[in-house]
């Protein structure tokens, strides 16, 4: 083995650890992603390109490595490049997706978004400025227009972001909180919430939620929290209070969850997993990972599928009802493995509100899921309630 293949061998390890990109052999060679400039840098090193998908990496300034690396069956999904490179690596036999411009997001995008890349040009020009606001408005234009260009984006995008989730919770034990987007800060069903989200965190569970307002921004804060100390929490919680919803004013609610964000930096990196079907519901800045969707179906199913530790259903109203019954079926036929546990908060909403506890126990009845579910008075109860449904 050369020395250069080696190295390149071993620099494409440590940026697959990194998180950068990954890399596998097969049988018709090494097949990969890179999702990074650095991850494509380290690629380079071992003198050949072929077989990788480079997924929205500015190559501007990469173009002497582009000239004298081989790019034969190299897919380019959104990479800026220049005209000598492109020429090239065509010329190579790279298939090449190029740039879409004038969209206010990408869709062939590697890594899912932040709260500071969705709020971005909150504190200049509100949230109307913001890249969410410009997505949702350009959803809002094109979703009813049968443009196939507009609903192959759509695809596309979706198809990336599901790829990104997937990559980032390799390994990982989440359990999702469902719940209401009407819950309002300040009240203390938010702060049981958010205080249920510190506890999961803490026991080294991945929270993921709806992505949105209410009950998931709160559960998404109590995960943010998590490292910090519990006073931290309190003193997030009486900021939030002022600002109790996002309407009238989506962009003073957001400044007031990035002002508690700036001043307790280094909080834990919960999963939000909201969509642009519900555009008028902003996603909420305390999910350290943003999987946001053009189509809610396929958010709604992959939300509930990644949720391997189980799902807890504080009180809410449709929505939450049709999450019960969209993981209950599953479970139900098994066709996802065995079941997982699904935890219900709330004895009064379940069984007299809204009653689906009951409908959920005949359809349980004499089935393995049978023993995966729970209906518990409080939010103080719901770790040990997975605790045993897990066992």
């Amino acid at each position: 083995m050369a020395n250069g293949e080696g190295y390149g061998q071993q620099a494409r390890a440590t940026a697959a650890r990194d998180g950068q990109g990954h890399w596998e052999r097969r049988a018709d060679g090494l097949y990969g992603e890179i999702e990074s400039r650095d991850a494509f840098d380290q690629a380079v090193l071992g003198g050949s390109l072929s077989g990788f998908r480079i997924q929205s990496v500015d190559l501007t300034e990469r173009t002497l490595a582009l000239l004298s690396t081989d790019t034969s069956k190299t897919v380019f999904l959104g990479c800026p490049m220049a005209p000598e490179a492109a020429t090239k690596i065509q010329a190579d036999g790279a298939l090449v997706f190029p740039p879409v411009p004038h969209l206010p997001f990408d869709p062939y995008r590697g890594l899912l978004y932040s709260p500071e890349q969705l709020f971005a040009g909150l504190d200049a020009g509100g949230y109307e400025a913001t890249p969410d606001a410009l997505a949702y408005a350009w959803f809002q234009r094109t979703k009813a227009d049968g443009d196939i260009l507009a609903s192959m984006l759509r695809s596309v995008h979706d198809d990336a972001i599901s790829d990104a989730l997937d990559e980032l919770l390799v390994g990982a034990r989440v359990v999702g909180v469902m719940g209401g987007h009407a819950l309002a800060r300040g009240s203390d069903a938010y702060a049981g919430a958010a205080r249920l989200g510190r506890e999961l965190a803490r026991t080294g569970l991945t929270v993921a939620t709806g992505g949105g307002p209410g009950a998931m921004e709160a559960a998404n804060l109590g995960a943010y929290a998590a490292p910090h100390p519990d006073e931290m929490l309190d003193e997030a919680l009486a900021l939030l209070g002022k600002t109790p919803s996002f309407s009238p004013s989506v962009t003073g609610w957001a400044r007031a969850a990035f002002e508690v964000r700036d001043r307790w930096p280094g909080g834990d990196g919960s999963v939000g997993i909201p969509t642009w079907f519900y555009g008028h519901e902003p996603p909420n800045a305390f999910a350290g990972h943003i999987a946001k969707y053009f189509a809610n179906a396929t958010r709604e199913d992959g939300l509930l599928a990644r949720c391997n530790a189980g799902v807890v259903f504080l009180p809410g109203a449709a929505g939450t009802v049709q999450e019960v019954f969209d993981n209950a079926t599953p479970n139900y036929y098994e066709s996802r493995g065995e079941p997982t546990p699904m935890v219900l908060v709330d004895r009064a909403h379940w069984t007299e509100r809204l009653p689906a506890w009951p409908l959920l126990t005949s359809l349980a009845r004499d089935r393995p899921m049978a023993s995966r579910i729970a209906l518990v008075d409080s939010v103080t109860e719901v770790p040990e309630a997975l605790a045993r449904l897990s066992g």
